[in-house]
């Protein structure tokens, strides 16, 4: 019989009958020793990262139960032992293919890490007794998410919500999730898709112990040396007694198993069937269920006979209170993810070419429709979706999916985020960021049409007048530069003919000047040298949109 405290330890917090335990255990089943004060294998435990969100679980709470004291076979004998061995020896067929081929993978793709199967058997022991012994479906995901505690800080570390909701369900604190017991963050970093579906689902044992796997070899890390072996387990959770623990189940393995069928697998002390893993209450340490309400009889107790009523009415009709059925996992919203919505970017006043689009899952991980989904333009913008309006709600359509209507840019430049949001109970939020950049001019046009003449030596006697467009619309601050230049083959700055002249009253032929509302920009004034002939003004924007303006100096006729 296995020794099973029943609970899940708080971070950092144990007794000292579980410590004392765990060495009995290891001592009993000669598993390989923790390491001691002073020797290699505590400098490289010194080297794991402690910190709640540097651990792959954050540092959760994990089951405490150990190991038979009494071996499923002796060293050196088979590791598939028949179906007769002990029932802790026993792995749910589904777990156990999907730790082999874990296995199997890291074989091929980083030999040198030496991964043993039995590992990640024993760490999923600890974290979610093999997946609550085995509750997957055929593709081997969990028929309902396995959530460890709110990552609050109140007895476990500190963690914030890092990915909307959309794995744990929980858009305020991180929680860890699934069969392996992955936060969300390290998910991001480490989720694999390990049955080739197409998905990376922490919910799934083969994407789950393959993301498992890989975590464990992180590094250099050769997991057939004991103090290599340590460091990855510690990175998983930051804690003695979880190393021994782990420890003590990887011994066990490694002297034999067998498999079950799925749903079958022993569970933990005090596991449920629900989709949460237990927490220490606090007087025992394990959840406390609520007792079962026992119907009352009419009279509040009354097993006396009431007494004949001379002049019997009918009874009175009463309608039964309606209670609302509990929706299925199947029906129940679960996550919201991004569906493959592209870089949402527009120039001002253009629509974007993308648009929103999100999929909402049901607990089980399948696509579910009729959800409903508010998408929000959150932000200093006055960007806005069709019709002007800055939130619209749609329901998921037959994929799951919903499309929000498509934006149009509004003339303020800048980021600004849409967000969409689903769930009423637990709303699952994500947030998509997109920007608006500013028009950029493609066309510079005179306004007037007037030939522009002046004598030598005096001042023309009209201004040149310019616009600068985008797609006809003025484009205002546009940098424009103003250049007297030889001629428009070889457009070389002029030394002679037409000038501006500088604030200290200098003749110059280049100015750097900029465009006002609308995009129209009035030239200073322009004078004439003593040189007669027909000469070019060549005005450019940063974009590349070009204009030239001829200018004609002659003297007067006699």
């Amino acid at each position: 019989m296995a020794a099973q405290f029943g609970r899940r330890l708080r971070r950092g917090a144990t007794t000292t009958a579980v410590a004392a335990a765990a060495v009995a255990a290891l001592s009993a089943s000669q598993a390989p020793a923790t390491p001691q004060t002073g020797t290699a294998g505590d400098r490289t435990a010194a080297d794991a990262t402690p910190s709640g969100d540097g651990a792959a679980t954050g540092n959760s709470p994990y089951y405490t139960d150990l190991p038979p004291l009494n071996t499923p076979n002796k060293p050196g004998s088979s590791v598939n032992l028949p179906v007769t061995g002990s029932a802790e020896a026993g792995i749910p067929a589904s777990i156990l293919a999907a730790y082999k081929k874990a296995e199997q993978d890291l074989a091929s793709t980083d030999a040198a890490c030496r991964l043993p199967w039995q590992l990640l058997a024993a760490i999923g022991k600890v974290e979610s007794g093999q997946a609550r012994g085995g509750k997957v479906d055929a593709n081997g995901t969990t028929f309902s998410p396995i959530l460890g505690p709110a990552l609050n800080g109140q007895g476990f570390a500190l963690i914030k919500d890092t990915d909307g909701g959309a794995y744990d369900g929980d858009a305020t604190h991180d929680r860890a999730v699934g069969p392996m017991q992955f936060i969300p963050s390290t998910w991001a970093t480490w989720g694999q898709d390990g049955n080739g579906d197409g998905r990376k689902d922490p919910n799934n044992i083969y994407d789950a112990a393959l993301a498992a796997g890989r975590y464990l070899c992180a590094g250099t890390r050769d997991l057939s040396l004991a103090a290599d072996l340590d460091r990855a387990v510690l990175s998983y959770n930051h804690s003695t007694e979880y190393l021994r623990t782990v420890r003590s189940w990887f011994d066990f393995y490694n002297r034999g198993t067998h498999e079950v069928p799925d749903g079958t697998g022993v569970l933990p002390a005090g596991t449920d069937s629900g989709s949460t893993s237990p927490s220490p209450s606090p007087s025992t340490g394990s959840p406390t269920p609520s007792p079962d309400p026992t119907p009352s009889k009419p009279g509040g107790g009354g097993s006396a006979t009431p007494s004949p009523d001379p002049s019997p009415t009918p009874p009175a009709t009463t309608k039964p209170p309606t209670t609302k059925p509990t929706p299925s996992p199947s029906e129940t919203f679960g996550s919201l993810e991004n569906a493959g919505t592209g870089i949402l970017s527009a120039t001002a006043g253009e629509a974007f070419a993308e648009r929103v689009t999100v999929r909402a899952r049901n607990m089980l991980g399948a696509t579910l429709a009729g959800t409903q989904v508010t998408f929000t333009v959150v932000g200093d913008t006055d960007t806005r979706f069709e019709g002007g309006k800055s939130t619209v709600t749609l329901r998921t359509g037959a994929g799951g999916t919903a499309t929000a209507p498509a934006l149009t840019a509004g003339e303020k430049p800048g980021a600004f985020r849409v967000t969409a949001v689903a769930g009423t109970t637990v709303p699952r939020a994500l947030s998509f960021p997109a920007k608006v950049v500013a028009r950029v001019a493609d066309t510079v046009t005179r306004t007037g049409d007037t030939a522009l003449t002046a004598a030598p030596g005096t001042a023309f006697a009209d201004r040149v007048e310019i616009r600068t467009t985008s797609k006809g619309t003025g484009v205002a601050d546009t940098a424009v530069t103003a250049t007297m230049i030889t001629d428009a083959e070889t457009p070389a700055e002029n030394d002679k003919g037409p000038y501006f002249k500088d604030a200290n009253g200098e003749p110059v032929r280049t100015l750097d000047l900029k465009s006002g509302d609308d995009g129209v920009l009035t030239l200073p004034e322009i004078f004439a040298d003593g040189t007669e002939g027909t000469f070019t003004l060549r005005l450019t924007t940063a974009s590349g949109a070009t204009l030239t303006v001829e200018l004609k100096v002659e003297a007067p006729a006699a």
